[in-house]
């Protein structure tokens, strides 16, 4: 997270100008060498897909379940 001298406040990557400036004040931030930025990432369309068949399968091994005990 970047941090505002003269505001005294951290900011989110988000919340900073296009040009990597406070928005409240407009001058330059301190950007942590540290960490390195991090990419949001999303969650491929076939994960999703093994998560719904695995979810199929387990209701269909309930109803399984249920139907021999009765």
């Amino acid at each position: 997270m970047a941090w505002c001298s003269s505001c005294q406040r951290y900011l989110t990557p988000a919340t900073l100008t296009a040009e990597g400036a406070c928005p409240a004040c407009g001058r330059d931030v301190d950007h942590p060498d540290d960490r390195p930025a991090v990419a949001a990432e999303r969650i491929p369309w076939h994960f999703w897909l093994l998560v719904a068949g695995a979810a199929v399968y387990l209701a269909w091994r309930a109803v399984q379940g249920v139907a021999l005990l009765l």
